[in-house]
């Protein structure tokens, strides 16, 4: 797959210092779990799913789960598990492509049995369009099965599959048996570090253990309790950068009543060199403030500050923002490549003259600005999010 597929040549050039390279559905599993993006979740149950998928791929979205689980009434459960089969037998036919790459597609289960009954559906084809599965309510004992279920249908079809365990349950959250759990969660994605693509967060289901949905007008680092469960999910599951950990869901649509006035600064949009778009600076803030996408925008770079790389999304209008965020500006691009350059230590100043860069302490970090640059792309000095936010929004129109 490959990021901003949709933009030509023109654009692009005049946009990215370095283009996103095409990630391999197969390679390095950090740079793969980097390159997901803002994964958009659709029910197996909507009716014409294999073009769904189809469009959104044409749109710019690099991942896609088709969900089993909290998406599917109880009773649903059987038709829509034949119409994602359904689906992706069609996708097989035709895949979903824009500029030559089809994205990851993956199936949300709710239970590791359903993984070899919807394998077993698949026409040859289908099953090479298939990435991988997520699996919810991840713990460290039903987790083991729920992993060798994946580890077998990759071998029905002959090729791995990734998973990716979602954090979701109650003994991830309460404060009594948490670390225990996620010692258990940490130890099983070791194990199976070679399949395991990125741990997700469930926070739609850990909030409602305890009654809590968030506002519109908040993030989820407003949440106490969900906050101080992110801090030790990233500390246990993300430490020393070996596992990608993704941001929660962002759940909500336009909706013009408003409680805050919006933290979105005026002057990046104002500010921002768009002369090769249709799109207005100040026109295009309207737009995010009047679509909530400046919460939702809050909300990322909060993931990022936290140790978060990616974002689970219900809706297309959301990818754009998210994908912005991710691209590498010029001066993060520039901090990690003096960082990666010396491995004795010591501290280089930053050549954009406004901060010190410690060559141990910031490693890690500078490992993955690295992969999100050759995900997302490196900007060229002076250009924003707001730029990539225009020039897709371009395309879009």
């Amino acid at each position: 797959m490959r990021h901003f597929a949709f933009l030509d040549s023109a654009v692009s050039g005049a946009l990215f210092h370095l283009p996103p390279t095409e990630i391999a559905r197969d390679g390095d599993r950090r740079m793969v779990a980097t390159a997901l993006g803002a994964t958009l979740y659709a029910p197996g149950t909507r009716p014409r799913l294999a073009d769904d998928v189809r469009r959104q791929a044409a749109a710019g979205v690099a991942s896609m789960v088709l969900c089993l689980e909290d998406a599917v009434a109880d009773h649903e459960v059987a038709a829509a598990q034949a119409n994602v089969v359904r689906a992706l037998n069609e996708l097989g036919d035709e895949p979903p492509s824009v500029g030559g790459d089809s994205g990851l597609l993956f199936v949300r289960v709710r239970a590791a049995e359903q993984i070899p009954a919807l394998v077993a559906g698949l026409s040859p084809a289908a099953a090479d369009v298939l990435a991988g599965f997520v699996l919810p309510k991840f713990v460290e004992d039903s987790g083991e099965l729920a992993l060798e279920a994946v580890l077998r249908a990759g071998d029905t079809i002959g090729r791995p599959l990734w998973a990716m365990p979602v954090l979701e349950s109650p003994e991830v959250i309460y404060r009594e048996t948490r670390l225990d759990t996620l010692r258990g969660v940490r130890r099983l994605v070791d194990k199976h570090a070679d399949h395991v693509l990125a741990v997700r967060l469930g926070a739609t289901d850990l909030s409602g253990l305890y009654g809590l949905r968030r506002d519109r007008d908040l993030t989820i680092y407003d949440i106490a309790v969900v906050r101080d469960c992110i801090a030790d999910i990233v500390n246990v599951c993300a430490r020393g950068g070996d596992h990608v950990v993704t941001g929660p869901v962002w759940e909500y649509f336009a909706q013009p009543e408003r409680l805050f006035l919006s933290t979105l600064r005026v002057t990046p949009f104002a500010t921002a060199d768009l002369a090769d778009s249709d799109v207005q600076g100040p026109a295009l803030r309207q737009d995010l403030v009047s679509a909530d996408l400046d919460r939702l925008i809050k909300e990322v770079v909060l993931d990022k500050a936290n140790g978060l790389i990616g974002k689970t999304v219900i809706h297309p209008s959301h990818v754009s923002a998210v994908h912005a965020l991710y691209v590498v500006t010029h001066e993060e691009y520039e901090d990690a490549q003096i960082v990666l350059a010396g491995d004795a230590g010591g501290v280089q100043p930053s050549r954009y003259a406004n901060k010190m860069n410690e060559l141990r302490p910031h490693r890690i970090w500078a490992q993955t600005v690295t992969r999100r640059a050759a995900a997302f792309g490196v900007l060229r000095e002076g250009h924003t999010f707001v730029d990539v936010l225009a020039a897709s929004q371009t395309v879009a129109a």
